[in-house]
C-alpha cells in the first residue's frame, strides 16, 4: 500500500511539473502585436533556442538564434541586458522552458518560455 501511495504521489508531481511547459502570450497579457513592437523597439528579446539548422529552416521575424544545446549558451545569453524581458521559444516548448529556467538561474528576472514555433505562428507572429 505504501508503494502505491508513493508511486501515486511521484506521478502527480511529475505530471504537474510537465503541464507547466510554457506560458502563452495570453497568460502574459500580451498580444502578438505588443510582443512584436517590444522586440522591434529594442525593449525585449525574442530568442529562438533551437539549433542553427532548425532556425535556418524557419524562425519568427526578429528572433535571434541562441542554441540551448550549444556549449556557449550561457556565454551568449550573458551578453543580453538582464533588465529587459526575454521571450524564448523552440519547436514545441520543452527546450524553451529549460532555457528559461537557466536564464532565471543566471539572474534574468523577466524571462518567459512562450512555446513552440507553430503555435506562435497560429497566434499571429510572422515567420521567416
Amino acid at each position: 500500500m505504501k508503494k502505491i501511495l508513493l508511486f501515486t504521489s511521484a506521478l502527480a508531481i511529475l505530471l504537474s511539473s510537465c503541464s507547466e511547459k510554457y506560458e502563452t502570450l495570453e497568460d502574459l497579457h500580451q498580444t502578438p502585436e505588443q510582443l512584436k513592437q517590444q522586440v522591434q523597439n529594442g525593449q525585449a528579446y525574442l530568442i529562438d533556442v533551437r539549433t542553427p539548422e532548425e532556425y535556418k529552416s524557419s524562425h519568427l521575424k526578429n528572433a535571434v538564434n541562441v542554441n540551448f544545446k550549444s556549449p556557449d549558451f550561457k556565454e551568449q545569453i550573458s551578453k543580453l541586458d538582464k533588465t529587459k524581458p526575454v521571450y524564448l521559444y523552440c519547436q514545441k516548448g520543452g527546450r524553451a522552458k529549460k532555457a528559461t529556467d537557466s536564464l532565471k538561474a543566471y539572474g534574468f528576472s523577466d524571462s518567459h518560455s512562450v512555446g513552440g514555433l507553430e503555435q506562435l505562428k497560429k497566434q499571429g507572429l510572422t515567420a521567416e
